[in-house]
């Protein structure tokens, strides 16, 4: 940090450019290096959910098929005349 005098005769201090910089570049490479975690995290988020999904897909199709004799939904059932 530097410290000058003004014109009134007071003091005023502020950070020179280079510290300035320096604080900017270690930022940037914090950012760097936590980037590819949250990519990881946000990945595992959507494997979950799609998980999720697909359990409850899994249900509603068990669920169904108790309802209705064990048929999968949109399933063809022919009836021996070959008519729906």
């Amino acid at each position: 940090m530097r410290h000058c005098r003004t014109q009134s005769g007071a003091w005023k201090s502020g950070f020179t450019l280079i510290e300035l910089l320096v604080v900017i570049a270690i930022i940037a490479i914090l950012a760097a290096i936590l980037f590819p975690v949250f990519a990881r995290a946000r990945e595992k988020a959507r494997t979950a959910s799609c998980q999720s999904n697909l359990k409850q897909i899994g249900i509603a199709i068990g669920m169904y098929q108790t309802d209705y004799d064990g048929n999968f939904p949109f399933s063809k059932n022919f009836s021996p005349a070959g008519t729906w």
